[in-house]
């Protein structure tokens, strides 16, 4: 079958899997079903390995669609059936098909939703997990790939830094789709956990 998305598999941790790709090609295919225009498709699939079950697999699928970016991805912590490479890929695309199609209602409900970047600081940075943490503006924990930070900045990124990101809709817990990085300026009443007071 042509494939008419542009699609980029990434496999991490792991040698790359001519069958599994087969699969995830299928499963991106199905996606050109809906009538909204998607534009790029990008799949990672990571292996952790865990010292008891050997490997478990996240796969993050990262939709772009004209005006938006849709995210949708499985960890291994929240779903141990992830031990199969396989079952986290179709989690993962059922996820990412669920929010198509409320992306799809909001555009036929002529809903307008223009989201505004909002501003955190750089709460902590795993490299060998290729994700970090912000803490918002407002408090909040928001998590992040290294694919979400934009020009392939997320290896000069530190604790403190600020940043303007975009939060995933409706995802199950706060992940940032884009993150811009702004320098090291301090949010006033947003204190990073794990700071140093250098008067202390």
């Amino acid at each position: 079958m042509l494939m008419l998305i542009p699609l980029q598999i990434t496999f991490r941790g792991m040698d790359p899997s001519p069958t599994l790709e087969a699969k995830i090609r299928e499963q991106a295919n199905k996606l050109e079903s809906f009538l909204e225009p998607i534009t790029s498709c990008r799949v990672v699939v990571e292996a952790r390995h865990h010292h008891r079950k050997g490997n478990l697999y996240h796969v993050r699928v990262d939709i772009r669609v004209p005006d938006a970016e849709i995210v949708a991805s499985r960890d291994p912590k929240e779903h141990h059936a992830h031990e199969d490479a396989y079952v986290a890929a179709r989690d993962a695309f059922d996820a990412v098909q669920r929010r198509l199609e409320d992306y799809a209602r909001q555009r036929r409900g002529q809903i307008k939703h223009h989201r505004v970047p909002t501003h955190g600081r750089i709460r902590e940075i795993v490299p060998a997990a290729n994700y970090g943490v912000i803490e918002s503006s407002d408090g909040r924990e928001i998590r992040f790939e290294r694919e979400s930070v934009i020009e392939g900045n997320f290896d000069r990124l530190e604790a403190g830094d600020e940043v303007r990101f975009v939060e995933v809709e409706g995802a199950e817990v706060p992940i940032a789709s884009t993150v811009h990085p702004i320098g090291k300026h301090h949010l006033a009443g947003s204190p990073v956990h794990g700071d140093r007071d250098e008067n202390a």
